[in-house]
């Protein structure tokens, strides 16, 4: 439940906030996935703007509803969920798949689930469509269902500025967002969100990408970016369990898993060579 003291935030505390979160004095959004937090040195950065970049079915959506639930839950922070894409009933299903009522959620007025059109949202720059939400629910966080499918309902060209113009909006109303992107294959470094120049605009990037070693598809997860803050440069290996994502170990044997041609670093092949050499002498 909402304090007091959160029902009478207004134009002055969502002010102040920004100009907080713009110092830079630290605070954190934990993600209640404790080796992500442990990642990202505590969490993401409190009112940053977080970009989870992955191939479909990659887990981005199940880490979008993790995050707004362990905010409820574990940190008292109500949240959104915005999406463009799937219908209210789909992701009800899925979340109950995990344990997470939603629903029950949403009639503690800790949670918002938001179905709509990237064109509604547009038209009002995001103000008529979110106001009311965010008064009622006071909301610290908010995930929306996907920025590639708001590239759909732009002209060619403007997605730089519409999402700059919807990140800021949330921004100056005290939020900490977590923004889908669909990726494609990604490679290094280097991936489609970066080709339409919305990298810029974002304070941290996780990506989450599939990939094939010993002929099994195993999920990976590195943070690309995060700003003003140190994070964990490793590619770490990722499920998705029936409590949500359990982030494991990292691929410290393999090399070239961004790349997609994952191979045996030297010293773990001389390590088999030498032990199967043992064996045989036994």
């Amino acid at each position: 439940m909402t304090s007091p003291a959160s029902r009478t935030r207004g134009p002055e505390f969502e002010q102040q906030f920004v100009r907080r979160a713009g110092q830079g004095q630290g605070a954190r959004v934990q993600t209640g996935i404790a080796e992500l937090d442990d990642m990202l040195r505590g969490g993401f950065m409190e009112g940053d703007a977080v970009l989870v970049a992955g191939s479909a079915g990659s887990g981005k959506t199940t880490l979008a509803l993790q995050y707004l639930v362990n905010g409820i839950v574990k940190f008292g922070e109500p949240g959104i969920y915005l999406t463009f894409e799937q219908m209210p009933d789909q992701i009800y299903r899925d979340a109950k798949n995990f344990g997470w009522d939603l629903r029950k959620m949403e009639e503690e007025n800790k949670f918002r689930l938001i179905c709509t059109s990237p064109d509604l949202l547009l038209e009002s720059q995001g103000e008529n469509l979110l106001d009311e939400v965010i008064k009622e629910l006071h909301p610290r966080r908010i995930a929306i269902d996907s920025l590639s499918h708001l590239e759909m309902f732009v002209a060619k060209g403007d997605l730089r500025k519409e999402a700059y113009r919807l990140v800021s909006f949330l921004k100056t109303k005290g939020m900490s967002s977590l923004l889908i992107w669909e990726a494609g294959q990604m490679s290094g470094n280097s991936f489609s969100v970066t080709e339409v120049g919305l990298s810029f605009l974002v304070d941290c990037i996780v990506a989450l990408k599939p990939v094939e070693i010993e002929s099994a598809v195993r999920k990976a997860l590195v943070i690309l970016k995060m700003r003003g803050s140190d994070h964990d440069k490793q590619l770490r290996q990722f499920e998705i369990t029936p409590a949500g994502i359990k982030i494991e170990s990292a691929f410290s044997n393999y090399e070239g898993v961004m790349t997609g041609s994952p191979r045996r670093v030297a010293s773990e092949k001389f390590t088999e060579l030498f032990r199967g050499a043992s064996e045989k002498r036994k």
